[in-house]
């Protein structure tokens, strides 16, 4: 027995358990490593009006990154989300608009409960979703062709709703959404949080994410083992699609106005942090937590740059470097458990 403990100690002690350690949680440590640099260089960083703006303005994306995550997971890919995002702002914008905006796309419209608008961003962005996924699913385009298609008719679709002007002054309790608090806490950053957890309990325990996870793993053993692979593909991109309505309503409400162009390389912000995270393009590796660092990361990121007083252009540049060494980090981190 005593020799055995001795073991057991040796062996959470040895290089390989410190190498899977640092590994498993050199996410945090980097994101913490960022906030104590960006302190240093911006005293303005660590005011609680600063970093409750950062995740204010992370939200959106945060939504995004979140059924992306899911999507990654399986092996696939979302390039529409930003396009949906457009979509469903403009729609959702259009039964949000006052009575006293002469400009109204339906002037003898009334002016309708905020539940309306808010139901048909969410009925946009999860029957994008639901389209993405059937293409996927039924006729075997690959993800990538598939989402890139929709993020071009998406984006043409929100462009000729909207005649490609804004949608603009938007009733107070829709413009909430964006711009209230509650407990001193932005609305945007509560909804970010309640879909967080309801992604973490989808993922972690339910059969959605569980075979979520099985079909990135190995989607011919997942069909063979009796999952249903096409239809939980489908729900999964709705999912995705559902996200990206919620973050059509965040958005738009923050500034009243709901515009063709908005989210515009929003799916590549979504792709970033989830990749930031730690989900493996390879499939079947990614956690909600990690996403979530991710986003917070690039966050921290962008406003330490815009800190900094540091060009737009070089913002990009830096971002597309992250991106870049999220991935060779993942496939290392692969080729080692292999």
């Amino acid at each position: 027995m005593i020799a055995k403990i001795i073991e057991a100690t040796s062996d959470e002690k040895s290089p390989r358990n410190y190498s899977r350690f640092i590994s498993k949680y050199a996410i945090y440590f980097v994101f913490v490593a960022m906030c104590v640099v960006m302190t240093i260089l911006s005293p303005v960083f660590l005011t609680v009006a600063n970093l409750l703006n950062v995740v204010t303005q992370m939200a959106s994306i945060g939504l995004l990154a979140l059924g992306v995550t899911i999507i990654i997971i399986t092996r696939g890919i979302d390039l529409s989300s930003g396009s949906v995002l457009a979509v469903a702002a403009v729609v959702s914008a259009s039964m949000a608009q006052s009575l006293d905006w002469g400009m109204r796309m339906y002037p003898n419209l009334g002016e309708l409960p905020v539940i309306i608008p808010i139901l048909a961003a969410l009925a946009v962005g999860a029957l994008c979703g639901f389209i993405n996924g059937a293409l996927i699913a039924y006729t075997g385009i690959p993800p990538f062709i598939a989402t890139l298609g929709m993020m071009i008719i998406a984006r043409g679709a929100a462009l000729l709703y909207s005649d490609g002007r804004p949608v603009s002054s938007l009733i107070d309790s829709y413009q909430w959404i964006g711009q209230g608090t509650i407990i001193g806490i932005p609305v945007p950053v509560i909804i970010f949080i309640v879909m967080a957890i309801i992604s973490y309990i989808l993922l972690n325990y339910t059969r959605f994410g569980k075979y979520a996870y099985a079909i990135g793993g190995n989607e011919t053993a997942a069909y063979v083992s009796g999952i249903n692979v096409n239809k939980y593909k489908v729900l999964i991109y709705s999912y995705g699609g559902l996200l990206a309505g919620i973050a059509a309503l965040i958005l738009a409400a923050r500034i009243n106005s709901g515009q063709p162009g908005l989210g515009v390389s929003y799916e590549l912000d979504a792709i970033a942090a989830a990749t930031v995270g730690g989900v493996s393009h390879a499939g079947g590796i990614g956690t909600i937590q990690g996403t979530i660092i991710g986003t917070m990361i690039m966050g921290v990121l962008q406003n330490g740059l815009d800190l900094l007083n540091v060009s737009a252009y070089w913002q990009q540049v830096v971002k597309g470097l992250v991106i870049v060494v999220a991935v060779i980090f993942d496939m290392k981190r692969q080729k080692k458990s292999q």
